[in-house]
């Protein structure tokens, strides 16, 4: 393994830890029952898996694939 392997090892396990701190943290903020980015309801089960939600899962896809 050399370093540039190392490396990306390391950025990728550094990401996930702060995607899942994100994730598991309780939201100071509300989520909201209506996506902010196109008026789209936001299911239930989404509001309670990801608390403080803001967007569908469209407009998160659209976000995250920027």
């Amino acid at each position: 393994m050399d370093k540039a392997d190392i490396a990306n090892d390391y950025i990728e396990w550094r990401t996930e830890e702060a995607i899942n701190a994100q994730r598991y943290q309780p939201s100071a903020v509300a989520s909201r029952a209506i996506c902010k980015e196109c008026d789209a309801p936001i299911p239930a089960a989404r509001r309670k898996a990801l608390p403080g939600v803001q967007l569908c899962v469209g407009c998160q896809s659209v976000l995250e694939g920027r």
